[in-house]
């Protein structure tokens, strides 16, 4: 009997734009709600897809994002414990010694008591900052941002490039951190303690930056550094490419925050798109490349990317509309409430799990764990 995603598709990669539109309108929704139960329902969407479709051998970098971000949420929590919030609760939980300050930081405390609505605000906001972490993790690990680059167009492919190596650097630090600890495990040294921890720092920046000079060789010799347009229309496309960007980045804040101006949203994202789109064809006609096995764009991709849209628009909707529940308020200490419509909306994404096509060597995994599961009881 067939799987469902073999009814779409065959085994293969999705398309990496596909994944990053998917993992990055859930990190949309996310910004726009404090409700923890959101927060860790778009988390849980988020793992169990990661999952179902992560191809075996790839990049581990989730963990590394579940790292950071559950130090994001302890960091938010101690500095609230600390220095306090902006938020005026009423239930006391307990009371540390206060510093005195001198006078030029008339406004800042250091200890004091501390209330339970501060602790929720700070725990809430951490989440926030968490999911969205997770959600870009999600990116990594089932899209390799290497492969989203070679779509990129020629205009940007020094910002792509750029994009890529920040997205990529933390995850490949880790991991080069994590195989130099097993290499000093195996010549007899524990791998715990700061001492310990400071004899990896040189070891892993060698080998970052060799990692790096194999990357730019790898570049060059495929063509990314070459120069074929005129000067004149060189610097129009440069221009027209960082006014773009700007225009998205401003228009994308404005967006992502809910006490931006309306103005600063979708009117300066339109505009930024439009100046993107102009330096596109101004330069990238001009810069022709000859594409190496493109993935396919079908309609697993379609429907991946829009069972993700349901949950950033409802939040989005909600939220203009006043709905406690998506940002719930701290005081006094509730429950924060839920909303159906926004419950389900965010399970929604869950479907990539299923409508995503398998991955090519998960796919042969399982297929023969089907077909011979004596075998495989033998292996074990």
């Amino acid at each position: 009997m067939a799987r469902p995603a073999d009814l779409l598709s065959r085994p293969r990669l999705l398309h990496p734009v596909a994944w990053w539109a998917w993992g990055l309108l859930l990190a949309g929704a996310a910004s726009r709600t404090t409700n923890p139960f959101y927060l860790l329902t778009i988390m849980g969407v988020v793992g169990l897809v990661v999952l179902q479709r992560r191809e075996l051998g790839s990049s581990s970098a989730l963990g590394v994002f579940l790292a950071i971000a559950a130090a994001a949420i302890a960091i938010r929590v101690v500095m609230t414990v600390l220095l306090g919030s902006g938020v005026a609760g009423r239930t006391v939980l307990f009371t540390l010694p206060q510093v005195p300050l001198p006078d030029w930081l008339a406004g800042v405390r250091l200890g004091g008591p501390v209330q339970l609505e501060a602790l929720l605000d700070a725990v809430y906001h951490g989440l926030q900052l968490a999911a969205i972490l997770v959600c870009v993790g999600a990116c990594n690990v089932l899209a390799d941002p290497r492969r989203l680059l070679r779509y990129v167009p020629a205009t940007l492919y020094d910002v792509g490039t750029a994009i890529v190596v920040a997205l990529t650097y933390v995850p490949q630090l880790a991991e080069e951190a994590r195989q130099v600890r097993a290499a000093r495990r195996l010549r007899g040294h524990d791998g715990r303690g700061l001492r310990e921890l400071s004899r990896l720092v040189v070891p892993v920046l060698e080998s970052s930056l060799e990692r790096s000079l194999e990357l730019a060789a790898s570049m060059e010799s495929r063509g990314y550094g070459r120069v074929t347009l005129a000067p004149g229309a060189r610097r129009r496309a440069t221009a027209l490419t960082v006014a773009g960007l700007v225009g998205v980045l401003v228009g994308l804040y404005g967006l992502l925050d809910g006490s931006a101006p309306t103005f600063v949203g979708a009117p300066v994202l339109l505009l930024g798109c439009a100046l993107a789109l102009a330096a596109l064809l101004t330069g990238a006609r001009r810069d022709r490349r000859t594409p190496y096995r493109r993935d396919p764009w079908s309609l697993p991709e379609w429907l991946v990317v829009a069972s993700a849209v349901p949950a950033l628009v409802v939040l989005v909707t909600l939220g203009a509309r006043g709905d406690p529940s998506v940002v719930p308020a701290q005081v006094p200490a509730a429950l924060p409430g839920l909303s159906a419509l926004a419950v389900a909306a965010l399970l929604l994404p869950a479907l990539a799990g299923v409508l995503a096509p398998r991955t090519p060597r998960r796919a042969e995994l399982e297929d023969r764990v089907r077909s011979r599961p004596d075998a495989v009881a033998v292996a074990r």
